[in-house]
């Protein structure tokens, strides 16, 4: 279970001046623990402090770098139940995604502790000619300096992780703000960080309401902007952040392609997955599935077969596939998209009822191109099927989108699967899977709505360290 409350974290150290933020259990609704709240001047204190770090943590050595990741590594192992059950109650994820993401966590700071002291350059031949003779170039990748980071709800440790370990192996400090719907998995990561020797503001971890987060992103004490979360909020702080750098990782409206030659068995496990882990809350969730008309009849009876029977119910619960959504206005507002699509003539194959915060895995077909359900982000429970006839207009159907984050193409053709590669206009195309598979050192990131940048540790890092370069000349 959760202690009673928690303190947020500031210049390295607990604080608790208050227990203002109540977080609940999404599945019973009842308050599952209290959290202390950042108010403006905690965030100023941070934000100074975290600039007063800047040199001694470019001046930590790989190896002290890499220990202070180890050791989080290990306490990760250790805490590892208590760290699931977190997620399983403050995110309402089902016990066996919140020990998926558990594990991720721990990879994502491994695959840091790597990079920690990869951190190299290049020797730049300049005697490209006669006038530069007796000139040699080097460079090096040097820390950006204070970054600010603001995570999402929906993988509470893990996209924290994504964030916090590529800075703490880049040797930059930041200041976090976690999702005040979920902050609780980021400030077991700032008690594990606390146990280190880091130096004074190497890290803040700061919830707090909205108002009070606009220093996170135009301080200009703040080198780099980092910000995972929905379009129209990610938009709207690049807009503010003035000089620094921002990275966004924003929403999606994941598709997937089963063409003719495809494993259907595989398939149609896969797009379970896809469709409906963690109850459709990923932003590479796979919400349109394009399908051959040759196989789509046989395709779609054996999906609706494989979807009504996922067991919805407690999270804490083993079998449960299908838990709550991170709020009852959340899942009402796509249950109203559901209805709207319903009316404006689409087919309900199977689910589309929904008791509080609780919503069916759904299923629908023939849903018209402007509904909400198929052109904008569903982040729930819910997938749209389609009809092609050709595989590039299935591409051209993927493409229809203002996201584009990663796609999946179930095809065991060489040439299609290039041509995929090639032509989707999106982040990443996964071959024989779903959209929304990630492993933690590839880069991750989309185009056009879905954001600016590359996740991925070593990416990360690139974003997190500029080139700082050395030309040396020899007289003659």
């Amino acid at each position: 279970m959760l202690a009673e409350s928690y303190p947020f974290y500031l210049a390295n150290a607990p604080e608790a001046p208050n227990a203002d933020l109540e977080v609940f259990d999404k599945y019973s609704g009842e308050v599952a623990t209290r959290v202390a709240m950042a108010a403006a001047a905690d965030i100023d204190r941070a934000i100074a402090a975290a600039a007063r770090a800047a040199r001694p943590m470019a001046e930590m050595p790989a190896y002290a770098r890499k220990a202070v990741i180890e050791h989080c590594v290990n306490r990760f192992r250790e805490r590892f139940d208590e760290l699931a059950m977190s997620l399983c109650i403050e995110a309402g994820k089902p016990i066996k995604d919140a020990e998926g993401e558990v594990t991720r966590l721990i990879d994502t700071f491994v695959i840091a502790a790597e990079e920690s002291v990869r951190l190299g350059g290049e020797v730049l031949p300049l005697d490209i000619s006669p006038r530069a003779h007796g000139y040699r170039g080097y460079y090096k990748r040097v820390p950006i300096g204070p970054c600010s980071f603001i995570s999402p709800f929906n993988f509470p440790l893990n996209l924290a992780a994504h964030k916090v370990a590529p800075a703490l192996a880049a040797g930059c400090p930041f200041v976090l703000k976690p999702a005040s719907l979920t902050p609780v998995g980021a400030l077991i990561i700032g008690e594990v960080l606390a146990e280190t020797d880091l130096p004074e503001g190497a890290f803040s971890i700061l919830p707090c309401r909205r108002d009070g987060a606009d220093r996170f992103t135009t301080d200009e004490r703040l080198k780099l902007l980092s910000f995972t979360g929905s379009p129209g909020a990610g938009w709207e702080l690049k807009a503010k952040a003035g000089k620094k750098p921002v990275v966004l990782e924003l929403g999606g409206n994941a598709a997937v392609i089963v063409d003719a030659d495809a494993d259907l068995e595989d398939a149609v496990a896969r797009i379970i997955f896809g469709a409906f882990y963690q109850s459709g809350q990923s932003c590479i969730g796979v919400q349109r599935i394009m399908v051959h008309a040759a196989i789509y009849d046989t395709f779609r009876e054996r999906l609706v077969t494989a979807t009504k029977k996922l067991k919805k119910g407690d999270p804490k619960d083993r079998e449960t596939f299908i838990g709550p959504m991170i709020s009852e206005k959340e899942a009402q507002r796509l249950h109203e998209w559901i209805e709207k699509a319903l009316a404006a003539g689409a087919t309900l194959l199977c689910g589309g009822e929904r008791d509080g915060a609780m919503l069916d895995a759904t299923l629908l077909e023939n849903v018209p191109s402007d509904a909400e359900v198929n052109c904008e982000e569903a982040f729930g429970p819910v997938a749209n099927l389609f009809r092609f006839e050709d595989f590039e207009q299935a591409l051209d159907m993927v493409n229809d989108s203002q996201f584009g984050l990663q796609a999946g193409v179930f095809t065991r053709d060489l040439y299609k699967a290039q041509l995929a590669w090639d032509r989707l206009d999106v982040g990443g195309v996964l071959i024989g899977d779903v959209p929304s598979y990630r492993v933690d050192n590839m880069p991750y990131g989309g185009v056009k709505e879905s954001g600016l940048g590359r996740e991925g540790v070593r990416f990360a890092i690139e974003d997190m360290t500029e080139i700082r370069l050395m030309v040396v000349r020899t007289p003659a």
